[in-house]
């Protein structure tokens, strides 16, 4: 992440970035600490926070609907750390309305966390989608990775249709060359960035070949 010199006062406009199991998100957001300036903040995956600290995890619905909860309220409280830094763009690393993709039962996530779908739209200043890869370019190296193929692409489709409607969504899909799918990502991430971080991490993104 680089320094940056702008003095000016930001908004910390939130930027999901979120996609089926296996797009590269997590590629993506290392790119951007390293190619964008230090205005640019990103948040962890509030799933793999959960889910990572040993959070029951297994195929009932009582259980699955208390970890998306769970999830819903990490994710919120991450968002409001940096509310006080002075952040341009908070890339979040998927956002509150995934959780919706898989809750299970009766009623919504909405009723359970005492919200709606479209405040928590609301919240988003745009949304980069990154569609699922091919079963021949599907990675299983992340052990908090436990769908098949098919699963994640059913995952990825069920993502597209919960955020639809956001005036600010695009999808980057996905390439038999990873790095020119994640430079569209990041020129979308940076399209999202005020004016003057936009300017200054153009320069950032150009030393990328993929930019040439």
């Amino acid at each position: 992440m680089g320094l940056c010199s702008c003095t000016e006062q930001h908004d910390g406009r939130r930027v999901v970035l979120t996609g089926g199991p296996g797009a590269g998100k997590s590629a993506v957001l290392e790119l951007a600490r390293l190619f964008f300036c230090d205005h640019v903040r990103r948040l962890p995956e509030a799933a793999g926070i959960v889910f990572g600290g040993n959070f029951p995890r297994n195929g009932r619905v009582d259980i699955r609907r208390a970890g998306q909860r769970a999830i819903y309220h990490v994710q919120r409280e991450l968002e409001a750390t940096v509310l006080v830094e002075n952040a341009a763009t908070v890339v979040c690393d998927r956002g509150t309305l995934d959780g919706a993709v898989y809750w299970l039962g009766e009623g919504s996530l909405w009723e359970e966390v005492g919200s709606t779908r479209e405040e928590e739209l609301a919240r988003y200043y745009a949304v980069i989608h990154l569609r699922t890869p091919a079963a021949s370019d599907y990675n299983h190296d992340n052990p908090l990775r436990i769908e098949s193929h098919d699963e994640a692409q059913q995952i990825d489709q069920r993502i597209k249709e919960v955020w639809a409607g956001h005036p600010r969504y695009v999808e980057v899909p996905a390439t038999e060359d990873f790095l020119a799918k994640a430079a569209h990502a990041l020129a979308h991430l940076r399209d999202f960035m005020p004016e003057c971080c936009r300017v200054r991490n153009e320069a950032r993104l150009r030393s990328l070949a993929v930019f040439q």
